[in-house]
């Protein structure tokens, strides 16, 4: 049985940083794509970052774009998102998913696995 669990959310004011981490199990992890995804409050779910089994390759999209970095360490089947210079509008609960095979991918849909995903304030 696959699982994801998320942590690390929480509260921090804007400029701030914070770091979440998703523990997988249940899957061959370095052959899966990790991503993150957020959905705010009334808002769709919405891409955030993607990274490569291997970790050789990662994707952003543009509203994180050099302030979040997604990493992952195979040896412990996690991945990670260190946010950085967060702002209000970034107020969401993350979700991490995951997909078999290479491509780094942004559609919700091409992700099998998700978590239960973890909450994220930014006060401005």
């Amino acid at each position: 049985q696959v699982q994801l669990v998320e942590s690390g959310g929480g509260w921090v004011q804007a400029g701030g940083s914070l770091s979440l981490s998703c523990a997988a199990s249940g899957l061959a992890f370095r052959l899966y794509t990790m991503g993150w995804f957020r959905q705010a409050p009334g808002k769709e779910r919405e891409f955030v970052a993607a990274i490569s089994g291997s970790g050789g390759s990662t994707l952003y999209a543009d509203s994180v774009k050099g302030r979040f970095t997604i990493s992952r360490d195979n040896a412990k089947n996690t991945v990670y998102l260190q946010m950085n210079s967060l702002k209000p509008e970034d107020t969401a609960i993350y979700y991490c998913a995951s997909r078999a095979g290479r491509s780094l991918l942004t559609a919700i849909r091409e992700y099998y696995y998700w978590g239960q995903g973890t909450q994220v304030t930014v006060s401005s």
